[in-house]
């Protein structure tokens, strides 16, 4: 079975930084681009960041952009998304996914931002 576990969220000030990791089990890691989702309180999930197999050139959504970097680490199966400059609009939990599929999420990592 393919398992994703995410870490590291917590509560933090607004302004305040956050580093989630992301855990893979049972799948070919680098063989597989990574992504970043959020879902916040009665809404839709929304795609935060996607980082290629050999860790170059991740994308963000604007919401993010140049406050939010993805990376990994394949030899630990592990995909990060270091958050910096966090706003009360980034509470969430948020998943990690393999490429963008939403449906492959597994446990996610409350992050709350207040303000």
């Amino acid at each position: 079975d393919v398992q994703l576990q995410a870490s590291g969220g917590g509560l933090v000030q607004t302004g305040g930084s956050l580093r989630l990791s992301c855990v893979a089990y049972g799948i070919d890691f680098s063989s597989y681009n990574m992504g970043w989702f959020r879902q916040a309180p009665g809404k839709r999930p929304e795609w935060v960041s996607s980082i290629g197999r050999s860790g170059g050139a991740p994308i963000s959504a604007d919401s993010v952009k140049g406050r939010f970097t993805a990376s990994r680490d394949n030899a630990k199966n592990t995909v990060y998304l270091q958050m910096d400059s966090l706003k009360p609009e980034d509470t969430a939990v948020y998943y990690c996914t393999r490429q963008s599929d939403y449906a492959s999420r597994g446990q996610g990592t409350q992050v709350t931002v207040s303000s």
